[in-house]
């Protein structure tokens, strides 16, 4: 037998809201041969319209070139990234981070070489070369967000290609 106290546990605030009462509900009643009573039950009802499993295509008008907008085209070709293409941005961007560093490194060896430069020209430029390949990357990744992804690992490509350190490459790690 449960105690009021019980049947309080298994309660919620405001379950005597009378809008939540579903129907009146009783008890089937037993026979006299201790069966029970079964409810009857009610015929399924047909559909009101028959459903047609391929309607008929719906009819467009041309729409003139200029009027399709440019950021919905544009979100059409961009799709997010796959496992690949982020393995891939994980990939050049290292290849740009060890650019930066081999660009560093060059520009410190160049300016102990005694070159007729005034150190500090020296110092701006290897400031600047070394920022050059994570400023190419980044810019590329933000201004090519609505392009392919192709179209953006290519541009990626031609900035290896473009930025490689040649005088660390040519002066050596140790020389």
């Amino acid at each position: 037998m449960s105690t009021p106290r019980d049947d309080d546990a298994l309660s919620w605030g405001g379950d005597d809201d009378p809008t939540l009462d579903i129907g009146e509900k009783h008890a089937p009643t037993p026979l006299p041969g201790g069966e029970v009573e079964a409810e009857p039950i009610e015929p399924l009802q047909p559909a009101a319209a028959p459903v047609t499993r391929h309607p008929e295509p719906a009819r467009f008008e041309p729409v003139a070139v200029e009027d399709v907008d440019d950021e919905a085209q544009d979100a059409a070709h961009a799709a997010p990234l796959g496992n690949v293409g982020l393995v891939g941005i994980g990939m050049v961007a290292a290849t740009f981070l060890l650019f930066a560093i081999g660009w560093l490194l060059a520009g410190l060896r160049l300016n102990g070489l005694g070159l007729p430069i005034p150190s500090v020209t020296v110092i701006a430029l290897t400031i600047g070369a070394a920022l050059a390949p994570v400023v190419w990357f980044v810019a590329v990744l933000a201004l090519t967000r609505s392009w392919r992804t192709w179209q953006r690992f290519l541009l990626l490509i031609v900035g290896i290609v473009l930025l490689v350190p040649w005088p660390f490459l040519s002066l050596g790690a140790f020389a």
